[in-house]
């Protein structure tokens, strides 16, 4: 009950124009987050000062001030998302190289391409990229659904509202493959900068002054089903706009080495954060699972 009716809640919320929205983020949720509530606030000093140990402390400080002013935008955007049309969306979000990928996908006669993406921007509003292509293609994202129902069939709708599918996380490769005896061609974002369980641990990469472990899931799938791999670079040239544009990492992942598309997202996106680094997620406990705990449990 709870729940719905702070949904009814959030909706009246998102019909109020962004300079009200931008005006409540700067002057009631970043104090009452950054200064009352204090969220997080020793994980994001902590994360960012090791992250970038050539940084003062004052520069740290300001990395640490912009993100939560950016997180407390992104909250409200996001709530926002739900009445927003897909003509506002196309020009908030603004994705280029679109048409050349396509082209390459065409021309190598792929059915798939799988988009890596991190918890960089605003996720949530890459959602429109199928607004930028047309048929065959389809648009799809990884999802990891919510326990609690009405909050997931929330996020269900404003994710797919934009003229793209939900795939739970859980059943991405049985979905691939039904897509793939359905002759479906489709383009995928998987954000894969979480860190995994220790059962989902195969790879460890140099990030961000850390060793740290990735999903490789994304390359591995790929391979099963010959899919592109692609990158989406995500910058925020002002407030309330962003422009993602779409690389090509590889169209023939079969033919690289094993992880080396992995690695190659995880230099791209570590790229982005040190330009700009306040538009990362901060409050996400990247490195709770250390490579030292995993040589422990792995000793023979």
């Amino acid at each position: 009950m709870f729940s719905r009716l702070l949904l009814s809640v959030f909706r009246l919320f998102s019909r109020l124009p962004f300079g009200v929205i931008y005006a409540i983020s700067d002057y009631v949720l970043f104090p009452l987050v950054y200064y009352v509530v204090r969220y997080r606030r020793g994980l994001v000093r902590r994360q960012v000062a090791d992250c970038f140990p050539e940084k003062s402390k004052q520069e740290c400080r300001q990395v640490e001030n912009r993100f939560y002013h950016f997180f407390c935008d992104y909250i409200l955007e996001t709530l926002k998302m739900q009445t927003m049309s897909q003509a506002e969306m196309r020009r908030r979000v603004v994705f280029t190289g679109m048409d050349e990928m396509v082209r390459q996908l065409e021309q190598s006669g792929k059915q798939f391409a799988f988009c890596y993406l991190g918890h960089y921007g605003n996720w949530e509003w890459m959602a429109s990229f199928p607004l930028w292509f047309g048929e065959p293609w389809e648009g799809a994202q990884i999802y990891h659904p919510l326990k609690n129902k009405a909050m997931d069939d929330f996020f269900l709708h404003m994710r797919s509202q934009f003229r793209g599918t939900c795939i739970p996380m859980k059943q991405t490769l049985r979905q691939i493959l039904t897509d793939r005896r359905q002759g479906k061609h489709k383009i995928i974002g998987f954000i894969a900068d979480q860190g995994p369980k220790w059962e989902a641990v195969h790879h460890w990469s140099d990030f961000l002054n850390h060793k740290t472990a990735f999903f490789t899931g994304t390359e591995y799938i790929a391979r099963q089903v010959d899919a592109a791999l692609l990158y989406l670079r995500v910058s925020r040239p002002r407030r309330g706009y962003y422009t993602a544009n779409v690389e090509i990492i590889t169209l023939q992942p079969k033919e690289m080495e094993e992880f080396a598309a992995t690695e190659r997202y995880i230099s791209l996106l570590e790229a982005q954060i040190r330009q700009q680094p306040e538009l990362w997620l901060w409050t996400h406990n990247r490195w709770k699972r250390s490579y030292e705990q995993w040589l422990q449990l792995n000793k023979k």
